[in-house]
């Protein structure tokens, strides 16, 4: 199903008609409302395709990839083997990505089973552990890649090159907002840094500009640059912006004119227009004093460790429950260090990233569910790829895409499961693998987008987040298709 923008001379004419940014707004309502083009084929308020389980999305993504069989994938293989070369058997070739392969190498946490499901999880995880049978796991992910910018991609976009549309992308462009005055797609990086590509892993890619991430910094004062007029600009007042305004409006409807193809210009007017809106919303959004104290000590944001990771999932939770579709909030920078990326010693590097996210994942999840959003939001666990059952160095761990560990929880997903088995080591997948085109068609699926359907023709093809791959992943949805 590709859906066209027929919208455009519509708008246009709207522009002509009502001027400047209310031809823009009322086209929006006019959009969301279904009264435009393919409002008759589709309704976005339950799924483009079928009724929708989830309405909104938090996606947590672990930069550098997150060490599986130190957080969930319990091996007593390795204990058995700790020290020992290792040696798959049939005479399989051992490599890794950056290193020569060491000796095997066990998990140096403790695991323990938890929940009415059982499910195994590591020590440097205690709160998350609490929540288990909440969580549909996906233990046996597989990547096409050992490297981290593609793997990114891969597992963000479903292509390893740049230049394609990410998750969040297509879920903005196929369903649309859900409120005017915030964004419908919202990142929040690492204040530390961005990941592995940058702003390339939330690119629109091909798709209209306007549905590209809306990217903020939670550790400024402000996390949206300009939002307001800066305390020394006296001479801006409401007579100045309005004729500002009008300015804009004139040399916008001039350059669209001459370029009608450029979706850019239409993103631009669609940023302004919705920055004027989120003057009233954004501040209110962001100020997390209006939470209870309760709230605060909940997602540890008493707690200088979990502080920052602990403000952004809670900015997520307030952002969904504000209507914004989709947020993804990043754990890791881009680099060697601060990431999941545990190339030198996994004893010490892998608990510093757990004890800043554990506390506030495990927060958001209960936090949810307290307050009837986890029937509405799907939470996912991700990251790029594992890690290696053998060390790097002493107690590194080297890159692995043959089987890494990735989870749902909320809307439409079954309660405390967990599908796919590595082999046992967890160095590849086992008979049941997933892949990421597996995992990103069943996201679609849960908020009611079919993922062969939603398409976007570009260079002579009928572009999907899945290429030409995926199924849905009916073991952890609460009702399976028949």
């Amino acid at each position: 199903m590709n859906l066209d923008h027929h919208q455009q001379s519509r708008r246009d004419a709207l522009w002509k008609i009502g001027g400047g940014f209310g031809g823009v707004a009322l086209a929006g309502l006019l959009q969301r409302e279904g009264l435009l083009a393919d409002s008759t084929t589709i309704d976005r308020s339950v799924g483009l395709h079928h009724p929708a389980k989830a309405k909104c999305v938090i996606q947590l993504f672990m930069n550098g990839g997150a060490s599986q069989m130190d957080l969930f994938d319990y091996k007593p293989e390795l204990e058995k083997q700790h020290g020992m070369k290792f040696d798959p058997g049939n005479g399989l070739r051992v490599e890794a990505a950056t290193s020569e392969p060491g000796k095997v190498m066990k998990s140096p946490f403790e695991f323990r089973q938890h929940g009415e499901c059982g499910r195994w999880v590591s020590s440097v995880m205690p709160e998350l552990a609490r929540h288990v049978d909440d969580i549909a796991f996906v233990l046996s992910m597989q990547s096409r890649t050992n490297v981290h910018g593609p793997a990114s991609y891969l597992m963000n976009t479903g292509f390893l090159l740049p230049g394609f549309p990410c998750l969040g992308s297509w879920v903005s462009y196929g369903l649309g907002r859900l409120t005017d005055s915030l964004p419908t797609f919202v990142v929040l990086p690492d204040p530390r840094g961005l990941p592995y590509n940058n702003r390339g892993n939330f690119s629109s890619g091909f798709l209209p500009a306007s549905h590209a991430g809306t990217t903020l910094n939670m550790a400024n004062a402000s996390p949206i640059n300009d939002l307001l007029p800066p305390a020394e600009a006296t001479l801006v007042t409401a007579a100045s912006e309005r004729e500002g305004l009008q300015l804009l409006r004139e040399l916008n409807s001039k350059h669209l004119a001459e370029h009608p193809g450029d979706s850019r210009l239409e993103a631009r007017i669609s940023s302004y227009e919705l920055a004027a809106k989120m003057q009233l919303a954004a501040p209110e959004t962001f100020d997390l004093t209006r939470e209870s104290q309760e709230t605060h000590k909940l997602y540890g944001i008493d707690d200088p460790v979990t502080a920052d990771f602990g403000k952004r999932c809670l900015t997520a939770r307030r952002m969904v429950e504000r209507g914004v579709r989709f947020v993804q909030v990043w754990s890791g920078a881009g680099g060697s260090s601060n990431n999941w990326d545990n190339h030198s010693d996994i004893i010490n590097q892998l608990p510093l990233m757990t004890k800043a996210t554990d506390r506030p994942v495990a927060a958001l999840l209960a936090d949810l569910k307290a307050r009837g959003l986890l029937d509405e939001t799907l939470v996912l666990w991700s990251t790029e790829f594992g890690r290696m059952p053998f060390t790097q160095g002493a107690t590194g761990r080297d890159h692995n895409g043959g089987t890494f560990t990735s989870w749902m929880a909320g809307a439409g997903v079954k309660p405390g499961v967990a599908i796919g088995e590595s082999d046992p080591w967890s160095w590849k997948g086992g008979a049941n693998s997933y892949t990421t085109y597996d995992f990103n068609a069943t996201v679609l699926h849960l908020l009611g987008i079919d993922h062969e359907k939603l398409t976007f023709r570009n260079n002579g093809a009928n572009r999907r987040l899945t290429d030409v791959h995926g199924h849905v992943l009916n073991e952890i949805l609460e009702t399976p298709r028949a």
